[in-house]
Parts: C-alpha cells; sequence; structure tokens
C-alpha cells in the first residue's frame, strides 16, 4: 500500500486550496481522487454564471484538466459525482454529465445540497480516476 507521504498532488491557482489546506488532485498507487470542483477561472471568476449546464461542463473541464498532471482524461474516469442547489437544474447538469462521459460511464452520484460558500454557483463536482481503467 502507498503510504500518504508518496502520494503525488497538483495545486491549481484556486485560492480554497490555500485557504483551506488541500490538494486539487490526489495520485496513490493507480487512483486519482480530484476534490471538489467548482465552476470557477483564474482569480475567481466564475463561469457559466446562472447556466447549470455550463458550470457543470466547467466544473469538470477544471477537474479533468487536474487528471491531465497526471497523464490521465476521461477515459480514466471511474466515479463522478455531482452536487447541485436546486433539483430543477438536475436535467441539464446530467446533459452535461452525458455529453462528457457518456463513453465512459463512471459510476456517478448526483446530490441536491443547500448552498456553497459561493452563492453563484449552481454546481460542484468531483472525480476519480483509475490508472488502467479499461472500457468493456
Amino acid at each position: 500500500m502507498t503510504s500518504p507521504e508518496s502520494a503525488r498532488r497538483v495545486q491549481t491557482e484556486s485560492p480554497w486550496e490555500e485557504t483551506i489546506g488541500f490538494a486539487r488532485a490526489v495520485e496513490v498507487g493507480d487512483l486519482v481522487l480530484v476534490a471538489g470542483t467548482m465552476p470557477l477561472a483564474e482569480r475567481g471568476v466564475l463561469e457559466g454564471e446562472g447556466d447549470p449546464y455550463e458550470q457543470t461542463l466547467a466544473a469538470f473541464g477544471h477537474a479533468l484538466d487536474a487528471l491531465k498532471k497526471f497523464d490521465l482524461g476521461v477515459e480514466s474516469v471511474v466515479r463522478t459525482r455531482m452536487y447541485l442547489t436546486h433539483a430543477r437544474d438536475v436535467d441539464e447538469v446530467s446533459r452535461a454529465h452525458k455529453q462528457l462521459f457518456d463513453a465512459v460511464r463512471p459510476a456517478a452520484t448526483l446530490v441536491v445540497v443547500s448552498g456553497f460558500v459561493d452563492s453563484r454557483v449552481l454546481v460542484e463536482v468531483e472525480l476519480e480516476a483509475f490508472r488502467g481503467a479499461r472500457q468493456s
């Protein structure tokens, strides 16, 4: 088993990583875990304001960018989690998820939550990837 000291970590420009003390992504052995990711560009600029579909694409885009640091892509994703603030947005969030992951079909969780630290954010996502994941 890989020890926490030998885990590889990726940091981004997110101010939350420094404030809270976490890494955007952590690789332990063949598993890469990507932390909760919001649709925020550099300097905290919100992408897709008011649009759950665009926010989902942006958030997963940032999460997938973190995977690239480990030479992994969408084909390695085995689990996704989507947190959204309004049940009315389920269809749009699901549409974005399907667009990105339909060919991969990871295990997925979608949960409605009461809110995020930035009230403009409608969606936050997480993903897990496995090095050597194969599609059947």
